[in-house]
């Protein structure tokens, strides 16, 4: 059996930890404006949701935007980088489960 693992000198889990980091913090940003748009316009009416439903749905947009780059890493065989998206990801996790876990579990 060949190996089909292309040797990259970007394969790396530091590469992939990095990028972890950097893209859901971008991602925040680009929809935190986006609601800030339509708020502004007024075309978002957040009356009858929770009061931190807008925090958590951005938080939970910007964790799940590490599918993109994990993606990415998963089209180009570089298996070291995607392990290391894992790691910022299940760090973000926790931190939102922490944050708004227990309201949203009743505990």
């Amino acid at each position: 059996m060949l190996n089909k693992t292309p040797l990259s000198k970007y394969n790396h889990i530091l590469l992939g930890i990095i990028t972890g980091f950097i893209v859901p913090f971008v991602m925040y940003a680009i929809v935190l404006s986006v609601y800030d748009f339509l708020d502004s316009k007024d075309i978002l009416n957040s009356s009858g949701l929770a009061p931190n439903f807008r925090e958590r749905t951005i938080g939970l947009i910007s964790i799940v935007s590490n599918l993109i780059p994990l993606h990415s890493f998963n089209r180009l065989s570089w298996h070291n980088s995607m392990r290391g998206v894992v790691f910022p990801t299940l760090l973000y996790v926790g931190l939102w489960m922490y944050l708004y876990g227990y309201e949203l579990l009743s505990i």
